[in-house]
C-alpha cells in the first residue's frame, strides 16, 4: 500500500480488496491499521471463510446461539466490527442475500469477542505485542 501511496495516481484508489476473516486475520498486524490511518475501506471477501470449515467453528455458533443468528452472520459480524471494513460474502439468492445482510445488526459484545478470539487467535506477534503491553502498563 505504500508504493500505491507513492504514484501519481494512488490516492484515487477507493479500497482495498483482502482475504478476511477469524481464520485469516494476518491483516490485523499491519494493513489494517495502516488502512484505518488512512481512512481506506478494506473489502474482505470471503468473509465466511473458504470451504465451509469456518462455519464449524463451535465458537461462532456459541456467539450465533447468544444472538438469535447463524454463525455465517456472526462471521459476517465479526469481520465488519472494525469501521472501515466492508464485508463482499458470497448469496445465491434473494433470500441468502438478507440473511447476509441481517449481519449489520449483529452488535458483537467484548465476551462474543473473547470466544471467538480463543478459538481463531490474532496472529501471534500481534498476541506478543499485546501481552508485552500489558507487562508494561502492570509495572
Amino acid at each position: 500500500m505504500g508504493r500505491l501511496e507513492r504514484l501519481a495516481e494512488g490516492a484515487r484508489c477507493a479500497t482495498n480488496q483482502v482475504l478476511y476473516h477469524a481464520g485469516s486475520r494476518g491483516i490485523e498486524l499491519d494493513l489494517l491499521p495502516w488502512s484505518a490511518k488512512h481512512k481506506l475501506p478494506l473489502m474482505a471477501y470471503s468473509p465466511v471463510g473458504q470451504g465451509g470449515r469456518l462455519l464449524q467453528s463451535q465458537a461462532l455458533a456459541t456467539v450465533a446461539r447468544r444472538h438469535n443468528a447463524s454463525p455465517a452472520q456472526v462471521a459476517i459480524a465479526w469481520t465488519m466490527r472494525h469501521g472501515n471494513v466492508i464485508a463482499i460474502p458470497k448469496a445465491s439468492d434473494p433470500e441468502h442475500v438478507r440473511q447476509n445482510a441481517m449481519a449489520g445488526a449483529i452488535e458483537l459484545t467484548n465476551e462474543d469477542l473473547a470466544v471467538i478470539d480463543a478459538a481463531h487467535p490474532p496472529p501471534a506477534r500481534w498476541r506478543r505485542r499485546i501481552q508485552r503491553i500489558k507487562r508494561m502498563l502492570v509495572r
